[in-house]
């Protein structure tokens, strides 16, 4: 199950008619009474959650069993509605937001954008829908309701070949209906923006703030881990709520014009890219937690304390990563509904793309990240480290292969491996007879580099015939390495490399991405914990099956094949039948 921006999201599976509670926790196990006080601003006295009738676990059931019910998405009055709606004859549509892909005959699977017809809302977790003859339950969590029901089906969206929308069709509806179905999409955004303002401010109040008066159960790092930086988030959203409210229309909000909005805050926007990143060590984390049950205690607790709404932490939690991947659909509707005339249209149009431009940047930089653990094996693997680590300046493996490398005075070629960095450019010599061990020899800067394509014949700077040819010629030095690679796709690719080298570095800094020292020391620490752990000392799999393509090590040609074959041979235990016959003295002559 992917969301539009590649993430790997997993929200909770229940059957539509499990026994399981809301938070996917059986309250018939919770016998043990653990007094874990969460300590309120105001009302709420210190001892009221720890005298002898008072446990979280008491609170937890008299809050359920008394009149506190909150809303659900999906569920409460929501989900009255909808069943209404269904039980008078109406037609609900909603719009998946993600891929269901299910093995179930029961459930139905969709793609992330189909349109499904609610025919049973009856159950909040899981909804009985239709697309075209398939029936089936889907997870409500996955689909938001189409802002205008009044559609037809057979608008939503109509396609023609090239997969654009006929705008013939598209512009051909009234313009009346078609400002009301604008006010629509911008009263959901406006809505929604409220909506999820209160979801941050609850989980900021009613969590991270309860979570720091109890030092004696998390740590600042903890915490770091669990909630990452949406307090960051909170900020963030609470001055684009105000900048969306300040070009709201409220006598005409088809007139609203709020593409601007997201155009100025694309880039703060790039502060969800910490959050998407660290997701998965918060559920690793909580997952953990919730084993103890003093923390299942302490966290429910906290929810109820806040009046938040029947969801666990870690669904609370996912929130923001679903809310940067849905600003991009939106944007979509809006701009469907948005004539070209309208004096919104153009900030519209480039705000869906500046959306998506995050959505891809976040995916980016959520890749690079996961490549400098690897990045940090590539290093532990390799024998006689010298110098700073890779990490230090480098985040990025662009390219790697066997070249030649011809060095001065005595125009000597040597075999080498090299591993074209961002910055740098890392040579490693294959161990003689196994082709999994390199070890390291010396690294160039590549940023004082220049790249000089060489012809074919003889290089007048080393005076000997090169052929695939090229130099790396160092501007501030006047320094010149020469290199040959065996084949001219070879040499190709190469220049090809040293080209995107160039590309990713200057989009780095345009981009302002970054690896934090904090982050560079645990790719390191977690790579020394696993050679130590008794793992050999070789190129990883991922690396290994990408760099080591050659058949053979290459052995020099003035080594004689009978020392070859004994380097080759394993060694064996010293046999003792000679001395044993020396012993023998009897049949001595």
């Amino acid at each position: 199950i992917t969301s539009p921006v590649a993430f790997d999201i997993l929200p909770l599976k229940l059957h539509p008619f499990s026994q399981s509670t809301p938070t996917g926790l059986d309250c018939v196990g919770w016998k043990r009474r653990i007094s874990v006080p969460v300590i309120a601003d105001g009302a709420l006295d210190k001892t009221a959650l720890t005298d002898d009738v008072g446990s979280e676990e008491d609170l937890y059931e008299d809050f359920r069993s008394s009149n506190h019910r909150y809303g659900h998405p999906g569920g409460g009055g929501e989900q009255l509605a909808i069943n209404e709606l269904i039980s008078d004859g109406s037609v609900v549509y909603a719009e998946a937001l993600w891929d269901h892909v299910t093995m179930d005959d029961q459930e139905l699977g969709f793609k992330a954008g189909d349109v499904i017809e609610v025919m049973d809302a009856t159950n909040k977790e899981w909804w009985w829908g239709r697309i075209l003859d398939s029936e089936g339950w889907f997870p409500a969590s996955f689909v938001r309701l189409r802002v205008n029901q009044d559609e037809p089906m057979e608008d939503y969206p109509l396609k023609v070949e090239g997969g654009r929308e006929d705008d013939s069709r598209r512009f051909g509806m009234g313009q009346n209906t078609k400002d009301q179905m604008r006010t629509n999409v911008i009263n959901e955004i406006i809505s929604t923006e409220r909506d999820y303002i209160k979801h941050l401010k609850d989980i900021c109040e009613g969590y991270i703030k309860q979570c720091r008066k109890r030092a004696d159960m998390f740590t600042e790092e903890q915490l770091k881990t669990i909630f990452g930086n949406i307090e960051d988030i909170y900020r963030c959203q609470k001055k684009f709520v105000k900048a969306l409210e300040k070009k709201f229309n409220k006598d005409h909000p088809h007139l609203s014009e709020v593409g601007s909005c997201f155009l100025e805050y694309q880039t703060e926007f790039q502060i969800y890219s910490e959050y998407c990143n660290n997701h998965p060590n918060a559920c690793m984390e909580l997952s953990r937690l919730t084993k103890v049950n003093k923390y299942v205690y302490f966290f429910e607790a906290c929810r109820l304390l806040q009046k938040m709404i029947d969801i666990s932490l870690d669904g609370f939690l996912l929130t923001p990563v679903q809310k940067i991947c849905k600003y991009p659909l939106q944007l979509a509707e809006l701009l469907k509904y948005t004539n070209p005339q309208h004096r919104d249209f153009k900030d519209v149009e480039a705000a869906l793309n500046a959306m998506k431009n995050v959505a891809r940047l976040i995916n980016e930089r959520k890749r690079r990240l996961e490549n400098i653990d690897k990045i940090a094996q590539w290093q532990s693997s390799i024998e006689d480290w010298e110098g700073e680590d890779v990490l230090v300046r480098s985040s990025e493996l662009i390219y790697s292969g066997e070249l030649a490398k011809i060095s001065h005075p005595q125009a000597k070629s040597q075999q080498r491996m090299f591993f074209l960095f961002d910055h740098q450019l890392v040579c490693c010599k294959k161990d003689l007879l196994r082709r999994d061990i390199l070890y390291y020899k010396s690294r160039i800067n590549m940023d004082d580099m220049e790249i000089l394509d060489v012809e074919d014949g003889k290089d007048k700077d080393f005076n000997i015939s090169v052929k695939n040819a090229f130099k790396l010629h160092c501007r501030d030095t006047e320094e010149v390495h020469l290199f040959c690679a065996k084949k001219p796709e070879q040499k190709q690719r190469w220049l090809k490399a040293f080209e995107n080298e160039r590309r990713q570095v200057q989009l780095d800094q345009e981009t302002g991405f970054s690896i934090t020292e904090v982050q560079k020391k645990q790719a390191m620490l977690n790579a020394s914990k696993q050679h130590h752990a008794g793992k050999p000392k070789a190129v990883t799999r991922p690396y290994y099956d990408f760099l080591m393509r050659q058949k053979h090590p290459t052995l020099p040609t003035t080594l004689p094949q009978q020392q070859v074959f004994m380097l080759a041979e394993p060694k064996r235990k010293p046999s003792n039948f000679w001395q044993n016959i020396s012993r023998l003295t009897p049949f001595r002559k």
